[in-house]
């Protein structure tokens, strides 16, 4: 793992256990008792600068393809994806979507369609519902919702398709009611799209799919071309060159989040499980960026070397052991925290995308009552974030680069708008009279005044 941050910080914690300061030096470990801890956690959660030249590249993308439309997206379909498409093979076939299903094994098929319904079962339960109530001054007042006209989204593809995505986001969008839902991914070299993500689909009978993907896909969905129609909003993950296009394209067209890379966070106490720690630690450090962060929050110094040895245990056996242990040693973070209220408190402030409690139900329930930020909170050693990932209910869109601090994960009401309703008579109009001329007076609005006064 990576360079201890300050050794003369850390050297103490172990000088009465059985962990080796060998061990510590490995590994990135921040004191709470330290007078620099909470700068130190400042910096650990600062998220690694993008390249300086995104930001040039995607404005060039969606300059382009608001000057050029289907022409533009198809040469940087070939670009990026090395896909030579035209406009009429860019949208997605009904043959196409039925081979895909047929050459989906069916245990795979079952998969998706188990994982579907327990979405639909949180989600169901978190759809908002218009209401009508009476004020203090007999108005009816309340609020309407409306399913969003026409959303667009973003599913991932390539060497690693987000089948995930398709159902954690697909399913919220018709679960809303959206008339209109379109679908952008990136095609392979030979133009075809991920059978999978092609069976998922087709399942939440969504069709309008093309072949598309990067930042030219968000600008093509944004502004729409001749061929993808523009989009009233758009949802899903991507790189940071799809970040920065959904940036730069927010107001032009409603966007969902803002996600960077994958992030967790496990606050774990001495009883806990070493390797259950290790394979969820590996997991999230899977997803691929090389810039996910990865935070480890124990009471229990000793239990942190032997959550070292079992992420070398575990990595040697992985297909993508080199990298997982590299984006380890660059950024996962260990906390030695004197209390767990003191790790929840760690654990407020670095707002993870996911958190774990790996310690006894009792205790986890308990600490989880204190979690104010977390995007997803996991209970028990039982409950890893794989499981939200794939098929527990909540989306997997969540908020990252602590942001959780005042946003939070992507739901039913994101593919929705409310309006606000309100009915006044000539009575209720009587009884707020002196309130809005009050109002007027201190504002020095006449007109507004007098829009109720006339109405006596």
């Amino acid at each position: 793992m990576g360079a201890l941050r300050s050794p003369h910080k850390t050297q103490n914690l172990f000088e009465n256990s059985a962990v080796s300061f060998k061990v510590a030096l490995d590994m990135k470990i921040l004191d709470f008792k330290s007078a620099t801890f909470w700068s130190d956690m400042a910096e650990a959660c600062t998220p690694a600068a993008a390249a300086a030249n995104i930001s040039e590249i995607v404005g060039g993308i969606v300059d382009a393809v608001r000057a050029r439309k289907d022409a533009a997206l198809l040469e940087f379909t070939e670009k990026f994806d090395g896909a030579k498409l035209n406009a009429a093979s860019m949208r997605v076939s009904q043959a196409e979507i039925k081979a895909a299903a047929k050459a989906v094994p069916a245990a795979d098929k079952l998969a998706i369609k188990r994982a579907i319904e327990c979405v639909e079962f949180f989600n169901k339960n978190t759809k908002p519902k218009a209401w009508r109530k009476k004020n203090p001054q007999g108005a009816i007042i309340g609020e309407t919702f409306y399913p969003i006209e026409r959303v667009g989204l973003y599913i991932p593809g390539g060497q690693v398709p987000l089948v995930s995505t398709v159902v954690m986001t697909a399913t919220l969008a018709k679960i809303a009611g959206c008339p209109q839902i379109c679908v952008c991914t990136p095609p392979s070299k030979d133009g075809s799209i991920n059978a999978h993500l092609l069976c998922a689909l087709s399942l939440l009978k969504i069709t309008e799919i093309y072949k598309a993907g990067g930042a030219q896909s968000i600008a093509a969905m944004a502004l729409g071309t001749n061929t993808i129609p523009a989009a009233d909003k758009i949802f899903g993950p991507g790189n940071a060159f799809v970040i920065e296009a959904k940036r730069r394209l927010f107001g032009e067209v409603g966007i969902d989040l803002l996600p960077g890379p994958s992030e967790v966070l496990i606050i774990a106490d001495a009883s806990a499980n070493a390797s259950y720690i290790a394979a969820d630690l590996l997991s999230q450090a899977e997803h691929g960026s090389g810039k996910e962060k990865i935070y480890f929050v124990t009471t229990s110094a000793p239990l942190v070397k032997k959550v070292q040895a079992e992420i070398e245990k575990q990595s040697a056996t992985l297909a993508r052991a080199e990298k997982l242990k590299k984006i380890i040693a660059e950024g996962c973070y260990v906390v030695i925290a004197p209390t767990l209220d003191a790790a929840a408190k760690t654990a407020n402030y670095v707002a993870p995308e996911h958190m774990e409690l790996h310690l006894p139900l009792a205790k986890a329930e308990a600490l989880a009552k204190k979690i104010t930020t977390a995007g997803a909170v996991l209970i028990g050693e039982d409950t890893p974030t794989v499981l939200g990932d794939f098929t527990a209910g909540p989306s997997h869109t969540l908020p990252t680069g602590r942001t959780g601090r005042f946003s939070s994960g992507l739901q039913v009401a994101d593919f929705m708008r409310r309006s606000s309703y309100v009915k006044y008579s000539k009575q209720s109009c009587k009884k707020a009279l002196p309130v809005v001329e009050a109002f007027a007076r201190m504002e020095s609005l006449d007109a507004h005044g007098r829009s109720l006064s006339i109405r006596k």
